[in-house]
């Protein structure tokens, strides 16, 4: 496979983490930026703790994630800068959820779309009237698991920030207990990432629902128990 070199050169906490201010890089023809950072954050995996937050820029200027490197390329992954707080971009809250602030947290002038996802409770599951939800995790486990599907779906699609909160507690009908935001140039590559992220985190993510009806209650994915007969176990 024919290859080519770029140079690569650090800053601030990537240039701590590494030892050096420069490097050169030979890499594959054909290689995208993000690439190059996937092999970075495998040699450095606290790396992976900045997905979403570090932009990246080529001789210069900033380019999106799937832009394709050149011979000579000088590339430059740009940490989070001293002048802004960087928002939470993965986290399981008590808190409600505002779209306006996960929004922020994604959108950069380089992005032409941002889709934004709010899954919102509900009044029945299967027709059986709902009062409200109760939702728990494993706070920790969660935010990275949902970091790593996150960091999978940057290098599947074209996009830029990824970020996801979900509430934790009693939530009412009506509230939103979960929202995923993705930015990137174009809206398809947005749509599907933001569609991928969702699945894989109700599917994989230790967070677990409780739907509490008038008559019974029932964490989801588990039989509802029933109570047992009067004299049993005696």
């Amino acid at each position: 496979m024919e290859r080519v070199n770029i140079r690569l050169k650090f800053f601030a906490l990537l240039r701590e983490l590494f030892g050096e201010a420069e490097r050169e890089l030979e890499i594959p023809v054909g290689s995208r930026v993000v690439d190059v950072w996937a092999r970075l954050v495998a040699e450095q995996p606290v790396l992976a703790g900045l997905e979403g937050a570090v932009q990246f820029a080529v001789n210069r200027e900033y380019v999106p994630a799937d832009y394709e490197l050149k011979p000579g390329d000088e590339v430059v992954f740009v940490p989070p800068v001293s002048g802004g707080e960087v928002q939470p971009m993965f986290e399981i809250t008590e808190r409600p959820l505002n779209p306006e602030e996960l929004i922020a947290a994604v959108q950069t002038p380089e992005d032409g779309a941002v889709v934004l996802f709010l899954g919102v409770v509900r009044n029945n599951s299967d027709g059986r009237p709902t009062r409200y939800l109760v939702y728990e995790a494993y706070p920790e486990m969660a935010e990275a698991k949902i970091a790593d599907i996150a960091a999978e779906a940057r290098r599947r699609w074209p996009v830029g920030r990824i970020a996801v909160k979900h509430r934790v507690g009693r939530l009412e009908i009506g509230e939103a207990s979960v929202m995923v935001a993705v930015a990137a140039p174009h809206r398809a590559a947005a749509f599907e990432a933001c569609r991928y992220v969702m699945d894989r985190v109700k599917a994989e993510a230790p967070i677990w629902k409780k739907e509490v009806f008038v008559d019974g209650e029932v964490w989801v994915g588990t039989p509802e128990l029933k109570p047992a007969p009067e004299g049993a176990g005696r």
